[in-house]
């Protein structure tokens, strides 16, 4: 009787380590699935069908495997990567990635309020309204509070995506069709095709995302010995974001393909794929769509500001954190605020081509996506970083592969370029 009772004890005590470790990875991948990937997702469903399911498949491999080498490197080394690159690579090196990331992220931040201003138009709340409003309410939330609230707040806040799983049942799509187009890869040989593929990627293993989750990792100061409880947390993250996005592929690829012009779909933003779910599967599916957009963008236009914020800080050595006081973190609050201000800004200034800036911010992060993971597998690699925590050879693998794949398809992409290519049609 007694051996049970401890037993018991044991198990629930495991739950509640799991439960306060809890948090990082859940939240980094939802965030993931912001305004930018939902146009990205419902784009790959709308324009090619089921045709990219395949790939979302190996994302999600590639994706869980490096989140996890992340968790790893935070938990076991305390510090967040632009930390360990500018320790292990130098000054010059991290210079150059934060300049591109901090395009990158400012560009995301737009799109991210972009997303709120499109998901509550739906409701008939005008931007003018919704923007400040939501704006301030995120300064407000991160500036003002500790972290554990915070992180409570966004995880919540990620309730919102099982919307999504239910829209995309409710789209009644062929799941023959779906299941051959998993184990059966038929892409297309063109550039718009190999285009979307990287925004594709670049979306799902987002290079913000890295940076963020490491940092709130070692933020957390979780102790080597609940590392495991760190991996189930990434792990699981990676695939609940990713079911998400399947769920978002499949209801575009079944109401919306082969109906749309190339001319609707290379103007439309997430909010348009709700209005055109509509008449197809009716009004209480595109309200779904419509509400996880908006819990969407919420968290990710929190998210995305906080990680530039880290990364940048940490990269150069200044005072960071949510627990601080302005005073002693000046330019970690000011990065953050200027990154909120600019992307409330842009989405209210008329005439801003928020589509193409959308899409853009995905192919750049696809882009420079190779880059981070080479500095993150060197590390994660490095017996003088991680001690006797340096990646198997699995690990090793699928990492190298993501790499390989990144630079195979950012090739064809260049050479569709090309005149007389046959990849330009």
């Amino acid at each position: 009787m007694l051996d049970g009772l401890i037993a018991r004890l044991r198990r629930f005590r495991r739950i509640f380590i799991l439960l306060a470790v809890i948090g990082p990875g859940l939240i980094t991948m939802n965030a993931g699935n912001d305004a930018g990937a939902i146009a990205t997702y419902s784009q790959a469903g709308a324009e090619f069908g089921f045709r990219m399911l395949w790939l979302l498949v190996v994302i999600t491999l590639s994706l869980a495997v490096v989140n996890e080498m992340g968790a790893r490197m935070g938990v076991v080394t305390g510090k967040g990567l632009a930390d360990l690159i500018r320790e292990r690579f130098g000054v010059r090196s991290t210079t150059f990635a934060m300049l591109l990331l901090l395009v990158a992220n400012a560009v995301t931040t737009t799109a991210e309020f972009a997303g709120v201003a499109a998901a509550l138009e739906l409701f008939h709340v005008p931007r003018f309204a919704s923007v400040p409003v939501v704006a301030i309410a995120i300064w407000l939330l991160i500036g003002r509070g500790s972290y554990p609230v915070v992180e409570r707040v966004l995880l919540t806040i990620g309730v919102v995506y099982l919307a999504y799983i239910i829209s995309g049942l409710l789209a009644h799509p062929d799941w023959r069709t779906v299941g051959t187009s998993i184990v059966l890869p038929r892409p297309d040989s063109n550039r718009a095709y190999f285009l979307l593929a990287i925004g594709l990627v670049g979306t799902t293993i987002a290079p913000w995302m890295q940076f963020y989750l490491q940092s709130s990792v070692a933020e957390k100061g979780i102790p080597n010995e609940q590392l495991g409880y760190s991996q189930v947390d990434v792990v699981s993250g990676a695939i609940f974001a990713d079911v998400v996005a399947f769920f978002i592929i499949v209801a575009a690829a079944a109401t919306l393909y082969g109906h749309l012009t190339p001319g609707q779909l290379g103007n439309m933003q997430a909010a348009d794929y709700a209005r055109a779910l509509s008449p197809v599967v009716g009004s209480g599916a595109a309200i779904l769509f419509a509400v996880g957009l908006l819990g969407a963008s919420l968290l990710s236009a929190g998210v995305v500001p906080l990680s530039t914020a880290y990364t940048v800080t940490e990269a150069f050595g200044w005072e960071r954190g949510v627990g601080q006081r302005m005073a002693e973190a000046p330019a970690f609050f000011g990065i953050f605020s200027g990154l909120i201000v600019i992307g409330a800004v842009t989405v209210l200034v008329p005439g801003v081509p928020l589509v193409s800036l959308i899409l853009l911010s995905q192919e750049i992060n696809g882009l420079i996506l190779s880059a981070i993971l080479i500095y993150m597998l060197v590390l994660v690699n490095d017996r003088r970083v991680m001690g006797r925590y340096v990646n198997g050879v699995v690990a090793n693998l699928i990492g190298g592969a993501t790499v390989l794949l990144l630079v195979v398809m950012t090739a064809l992409l260049l050479l569709s370029v090309l005149p007389g290519s046959p990849l330009s049609g």
